[in-house]
């Protein structure tokens, strides 16, 4: 008789699924992928088969040209593999397109979560909660000191700046794909309807994202705009543009970043941030524990970030617990 769960295995470059002859987010083209979201670090081109959600395969097209082999799969809905496994993609609340994905065979349940976050998120569906035997969990920010605040109280301390500054403009560092269009989002439900001003790298998936049927509002690129109409204004940008040279065509600038790594002050001083934004889309400590202990699954198995504590924190909850030694995993939020 097979061990339990035998038939899935971490592998460096990623989650092997056996009997099915396919991977989860591998680090280099496979024959059949399933992608959890259109990041980087969990989606790459080569694959002969790409199996995503609708919005996940519409960022790999526009980032990286991910066109051939691909395979839409709705929320909800099962896909039957080979080898006697199926494969249902549930809501992860990340980002647009964003999926768990449930896997089953012989009788076991897992759920591979990707990168997900479990508070609300007007640009994509919440995370779904499902009944599994083993869950493999994120774990970015799986340490007790990170413990995001309401992304409510962060926009108020963006606007108090703005109205308190009405001669310069704030700049926000926000990465393009996921966190950009939250914080634009959140600012539009907190009453904020004046335009909000793009550095060109966010324009494309801003663009995708309100042809997903998210709502934007008056979106604006910068360029060609003069020095002195931008007081006043929000203005968002890649981290990199935070302190470049473009930087220097605003209006004295308060640069601001939206990063759950704003809660270590030393990295915001090390981006010379003037207004950190603690705005993650990842779960924090309280998001991660609690999500486990709501699934009580039989095993956790832990993916890239700070896996020892979660670790530690299973090993005092009588939770069977190990850590996957996976590759290529980085925090878009870094």
């Amino acid at each position: 008789m097979a061990a339990s769960f035998s038939w899935i295995r971490a592998e460096p470059m990623g989650i092997r699924v056996l009997p099915a002859d396919c991977w989860i987010d591998p680090a280099r083209p496979v024959d059949r992928a399933l992608i959890t979201h259109g990041h980087a670090d969990h989606a790459r081109g080569g694959h002969e088969q790409t199996i995503a959600t609708p919005g996940t395969l519409a960022i790999m097209a526009e980032r990286y040209g991910v066109t051939a082999g691909a395979v839409p799969v709705q929320y909800g809905e099962t896909l039957t593999l080979p080898g006697g496994v199926s494969a249902t993609y549930l809501p992860a609340g990340h980002v647009l397109g964003s999926a768990q994905i449930l896997l089953e065979h012989a009788g076991e349940r897992v759920i591979v979560t990707g990168d997900y976050k479990r508070r609300p998120d007007p640009t994509c569906p919440p995370f779904q909660p499902a009944a599994c035997d083993v869950f493999i969990t994120e774990a970015t920010f799986g340490l007790p000191v990170f413990r995001h605040p309401p992304i409510e109280q962060e926009i108020a301390k963006l606007l108090a700046a703005r109205a308190a500054n009405p001669a310069r403009c704030v700049l926000v560092g926000a990465y393009a794909l996921g966190k950009a269009q939250r914080v634009i989002a959140q600012l539009r439900l907190a009453g904020y309807l004046e335009p909000i001003f793009l550095h060109g790298a966010l324009e494309r998936m801003c663009r995708l994202y309100q042809e997903h049927g998210i709502d934007l509002g008056d979106l604006r690129l910068m360029a060609g705009m003069p020095k002195g109409a931008l007081a006043g204004q929000i203005v968002l940008c890649p981290p990199s543009a935070l302190n470049d040279r473009w930087s220097r065509r605003l209006p004295d600038p308060i640069t601001a970043m939206a990063s759950g790594w704003m809660r270590v002050r030393q990295r915001a001083r090390q981006r010379n941030v003037e207004l950190p934004l603690v705005i993650s889309d990842h779960a924090d400590w309280d998001e991660l524990t609690a999500t486990i202990t709501e699934i009580n699954p039989q095993e956790t198995w832990i993916t890239h970030g700070r896996e020892d504590a979660l670790l530690r924190w299973c090993a005092l909850n009588q939770r069977k617990a190990r850590a996957l030694a996976l590759v290529g995993y980085e925090d878009e939020d870094d």
